[in-house]
């Protein structure tokens, strides 16, 4: 913008004006209930979870009226603090305790509490097990109300990136010298301890630190060549010769390179939703190293049927999950698959109806490709993408393209943590939350 030239100099010293004045000291008087607004989600997080089972966490505490020690955190407001945090797509523990510091609605939820990032990361991924069963609970609770029927899930899976470079990845033989040396170096820091008895406190707490962070090294490389013995293993019953390429990583020994959306290879975990067609909610989560979805189809509707008692009648599947093995123990156990039947150049070749049974068909198989040439089912595999593959994009929009952390278990916790989110929105949309 031009700036206006022939300013009348008069005219603005006598104009009154309000000018700001960021020196004055006053007192102002607010709770951060009125700071924060009346419709704010933040409030309807903390009302969901003031309705949550949390008494395994409370359990977990030690300190008490008759025993000392520092008073722990209401489990509540970790709980409601990551929940809020997931929603805002909020991955990282700094950047959280960050927000923590700065931002009303959480400050809201800790109302006086104070937290810092170790606290909030070793909360997020060391309770996985009560994640999973705090899923488990709301999804039955709706269930009791015939508000999720589980007649018809449906299951996809996504791969989100390792927290492990693709350079972190090395063969048996260089596995075994940074054995060695970190085993040697883990030794040195040792006898460095035990000689230096009198050294500054300061100077003591970084000999500790670096002893635990070799130690952790160590630890990982350990896991690392032991995770490449079972791999090696199963590559060359594939293909002999095929177990001397094998690498494991030795930042994340769980992860394994796989191919991604965009085309190409990362050190990445396959995230397994299944979820209710009708209600669109997620039932179950399951985090594997499995570079293809080829053999989870079995393993989760065990899962299901375990975790509620009940044998979803239809999953609607991608190809990849319609393998002989995973219909035919879907089929025995009461499940119809729903899926496009998997392309076969040898039948292409021939001219023969993909449809009708093959050579080598089971029973349970040749059934499901006789009812995909239905239209009804085909009508009823359309509804695959908006239903399986709906959890997957709003997760992806809520930042779960990396995982922060390293390990499977870690990883599962995370996934849960997006879950928990994804439901919570789904049940406010359905209103079964009031808001």
């Amino acid at each position: 913008m031009a700036l206006k030239h022939g300013m009348d100099t008069k005219k603005s010293k006598t104009a009154r004006v309000s000018r700001p004045e960021r020196f004055q000291v006053e007192m102002q008087l607010f709770s951060l209930d009125q700071m924060l607004p009346a419709d704010h989600r933040a409030r309807v997080v903390w009302k969901f979870v003031e309705s949550l089972d949390l008494e395994p966490l409370y359990q977990c505490i030690e300190v008490s009226d008759d025993k000392a020690g520092r008073t722990a955190i209401a489990p509540e407001i970790l709980v409601a603090v990551w929940l809020l945090a997931t929603l805002d797509g909020v991955g990282a523990a700094r950047e959280l305790d960050r927000r923590c510091k700065e931002q009303i609605p959480y400050l809201w939820l800790l109302g006086g509490v104070s937290v810092n990032y170790h606290t909030l990361s070793d909360f997020r991924v060391g309770r996985a097990e009560f994640l999973e069963q705090l899923l488990v609970d709301t999804v039955t609770a709706l269930i009791d109300r015939d508000l999720v029927p589980l007649e018809t899930i449906a299951q996809d899976g996504m791969r989100v990136r390792a927290n492990a470079g693709k350079s972190s990845f090395r063969r048996k033989p260089t596995l075994e010298k940074l054995q060695a040396a970190a085993k040697a170096h883990v030794d040195r820091l040792k006898k460095e301890a035990e000689n230096e008895s009198a050294c500054q406190q300061g100077d003591a707490r970084r000999r500790a630190a670096a002893r635990r962070a070799a130690q952790e090294r160590q630890t990982r490389i350990d896991e690392a060549l032991a995770q490449h013995e079972k791999l090696a293993e199963q590559r060359e019953q594939r293909k002999k010769g095929e177990g001397e390429k094998t690498r494991v990583s030795t930042t994340d020994p769980d992860a394994r390179n796989m191919k991604m959306a965009n085309g190409g290879f990362d050190p990445a975990f396959n995230v397994q939703f299944a979820t209710d067609a009708d209600t669109r909610i997620i039932v179950a989560v399951e985090v594997s190293n499995a570079g293809t979805d080829g053999g989870e189809l079995d393993p989760m509707l065990k899962k299901v049927a375990s975790d509620y008692g009940k044998t979803p009648a239809m999953a609607l599947v991608d190809s990849a999950y319609a393998t002989k093995d995973g219909v035919t123990k879907a089929e025995k156990d009461g499940t119809k698959v729903v899926s496009s039947v998997p392309r076969s150049e040898q039948l292409e070749k021939h001219g023969k109806d993909p449809h009708s049974r093959q050579k080598r068909d089971t029973d349970q198989y040749a059934a499901f490709r006789s009812r995909m040439a239905d239209e009804k089912y085909q009508e009823l595999y359309k509804m695959r993408p908006s239903i399986a593959e709906f959890p997957n994009a709003v997760c992806r929009n809520r930042n779960l393209r990396q995982f922060p952390v390293r390990g499977l278990i870690k990883a599962k916790a995370v996934a849960l943590w997006h879950a928990l989110a994804f439901n919570f929105s789904r049940m406010l949309n359905l209103e079964i939350l009031a808001t």
